[in-house]
């Protein structure tokens, strides 16, 4: 049998100096999703509404803008059917007729 060597680790020292306070950083505000801004406008508005006419109606009222996306309008529709689906009755929104979604309650 054969014996292998096996280096030795360097032990850790400790240092007696203080700890520096590591550095704050300033949180960036939290932007409005499609779909919390769709909830809001829907609310304030009290009609059932397509997902084309509520991304028009926030981009006009300055409230969200798409990044860039080519069909924000099916996100939309997409995410508002998602959250239906999954919170059922305490989903924000409430689907009035084929492809119109109003604020429940």
């Amino acid at each position: 049998m054969t014996k292998t060597k096996t280096a030795k680790k360097p032990v850790a020292t400790k240092t007696t100096g203080a700890k520096k306070p590591a550095a704050k950083k300033k949180a960036a505000p939290k932007k409005t999703s499609a779909l919390d801004a769709a909830a809001k406008l829907l609310g304030a508005s009290r009609e059932p509404m397509t997902t084309k006419e509520m991304i028009d109606a926030l981009a006009a009222r300055n409230i969200w803008k798409s990044p860039g996306g080519k069909t924000p309008d099916r996100t939309l529709y997409s995410a508002i059917l998602r959250e239906i689906g999954t919170k059922g009755k305490d989903a924000r929104f409430k689907k009035t007729e084929r492809g119109k979604f109003a604020a429940k309650g």
